[in-house]
């Protein structure tokens, strides 16, 4: 039988009282939200805390979709079923329900939450990719305040971010409402982690590209965004020739390990397949809006 090493076990009533735990106990703490990455591990002696700071209770401060002037809001402990089911979602951001779709199965969709997707750091996490496609950030509180950081820069290696001990992260923000966007995924069995999955999201002008991000996962050491492949799309029309080129492109910008997902030379055909399929869908949704 699996079990975790021997932890200590507090639970948070606010925002500012989760942070003031962190600063008590030390690097050697964790943050327990739904828990659906993080216990597995400490089971498999992935993640050992010392400390589990759980912040279920913050429901009535972390948990909620809006939008605000524009803005899409998402708190940190909104669950993969809120955004699934929201309708401002469904509307503007395609892309996240189609991913949503794609996470696991219904328990962990219950449970699992946004910001512990985006803080856990794995490089087959869908909704990270998403979000980068979209250019969302993340809002981070800790003792000195909040900061935003873009979700492109949040990740610095396999399970690793930019983010202290001590932050905490809140909400995630997206400013951009694309006109067309789709997420794509390749999956050894349903609700798997991807063995390739893609993101885009793009606007239209003058029946042009205009504007377009795509993010990347399970082709890396961190959710990727695929600059050089973006700079190819801006101004062109669209047509499966283009999408040919910007497939070969994205092949070219990702950098896959081999593992059990698949081999590289595998998972660099999924993203050419995918990266077509992805612009394909979104130019279709973006020309009927």
């Amino acid at each position: 039988m699996q079990v975790p090493a021997r932890f200590e076990y507090e639970v948070a009533t606010s925002v500012e009282g989760a942070i003031s735990l962190l600063q008590r106990y030390g690097s050697e703490t964790r943050l327990l939200a739904g828990g659906h990455s993080l216990i597995p591990m400490m089971k498999l002696r992935l993640a050992s805390p010392e400390v589990l700071v759980d912040i279920h209770r913050l429901d009535k401060d972390l948990r909620y979709i809006r939008d605000d002037g524009g803005t899409l809001r998402i708190g940190a402990l909104a669950r993969h079923k809120d955004v699934l089911e929201s309708e401002l979602v469904k509307e503007h951001y395609t892309l996240l329900t189609d991913a949503e779709t794609m996470i696991a199965d219904p328990l962990v969709r219950n449970m699992g939450t946004v910001g512990g997707a985006l803080a856990n750091g794995d490089p087959a996490e869908d909704l990270p990719a998403a979000f980068v496609a979209l250019g969302a950030e993340v809002v981070a509180r800790g003792p000195d305040g909040e900061r935003t950081i873009a979700v492109e820069d949040l990740y610095t290696g396999p399970y690793e971010t930019v983010l202290e001990p001590v932050d905490i992260i809140t909400e995630l923000r997206c400013s951009r409402q694309p006109a067309g966007s789709a997420y794509f995924k390749v999956e050894r069995r349903a609700g798997d982690y991807a063995s390739a999955a893609i993101g885009v999201a793009l606007n239209l002008a003058d029946g042009k590209i205009e504007d377009v991000r795509i993010g990347m996962c399970g082709v890396g050491s961190t959710t990727l965004r695929a600059r050089e492949t973006e700079e190819l799309l801006r101004g062109q029309r669209p047509g499966a020739e283009l999408y040919g080129r910007a497939g070969e492109r994205a092949a070219e910008e990702s950098n896959p390990l081999e593992d059990a997902r698949g081999t590289a030379p595998y998972k660099r055909d999924l993203v050419r397949v995918l990266v077509g399929r992805a612009l394909e869908k979104a130019v279709e949704r973006a020309e009927v809006v």
